[in-house]
């Protein structure tokens, strides 16, 4: 019988697990900054019912959220202002606008929860709104002058609202049911939110 020799394969050396830990690691690492990078106070509440005392506290972070955002870009340069507040972000002067985008839906959202019954609002595409000529160049103060005279009426609309009211919602045709409260909650983390990338890049940068 003809004896069959089996070539022998050749072994890749493995990495030294040093070597594997480091670039776990390094990994692990990036990740975790991106996380704070792109949720610097953290994720929204996904509650389903909220305290009237979280709920004024809400309103209150909707009332301030305009000068707050004045206030985080008041000293910036127009190169400031044409900064990106994250790796792959928006700039500053997007975000701004974005904000005002944003809550100028939210506001005709919850007065459509209020005065019909659940009906289905339209979603909109936040990143195409964002690269439109007047969110890539136009002066940030037209949008904060814009989200000052609306926060004043949504907080007035908002401090008006009985018990039965914040049960009302809408549904979005992505995201499904929402509540008035839950809208409420939302808006505020979202200035906020914003607000914080603003405050971040401005710390990151030594501005």
């Amino acid at each position: 019988m003809a004896l069959r020799f089996c070539r022998a394969k050749a072994i890749t050396p493995s990495r030294p697990p040093t070597e594997k830990c480091s670039k776990m690691s390094a990994m692990t690492t990036e990740a975790a900054e991106l996380v704070v990078l792109r949720y610097p106070i953290g994720a929204p509440s996904r509650a389903e019912s909220f305290t009237p005392e979280q709920r004024c506290e809400a309103i209150a972070g909707v009332r301030q959220l305009p000068a707050n955002l004045r206030s985080a870009v008041v000293a910036f340069s127009e190169d400031q202002l044409a900064t990106p507040y994250r790796p792959g972000g928006w700039t500053v002067r997007q975000l701004i606008h974005h904000v005002a985008d944003s809550h100028m839906n939210a506001y005709v959202r919850v007065r459509l929860a209020l005065t019909e019954d659940w009906p289905t609002i339209v979603a909109y595409e936040e990143a195409r709104w964002a690269e439109l000529e007047d969110a890539r160049t136009a002066a940030v103060s037209t949008s904060l002058d814009l989200l000052q005279a609306l926060h004043v009426r949504w907080v007035q609309l908002f401090t008006s609202l009985d018990e039965p009211d914040w049960k009302r919602g809408y549904t979005h045709p992505v995201n499904g049911r929402q509540s008035v409260e839950q809208a409420l909650m939302l808006y505020d983390w979202h200035g906020r939110h914003h607000t914080a990338h603003i405050s971040q890049l401005s710390a990151r940068m030594g501005w």
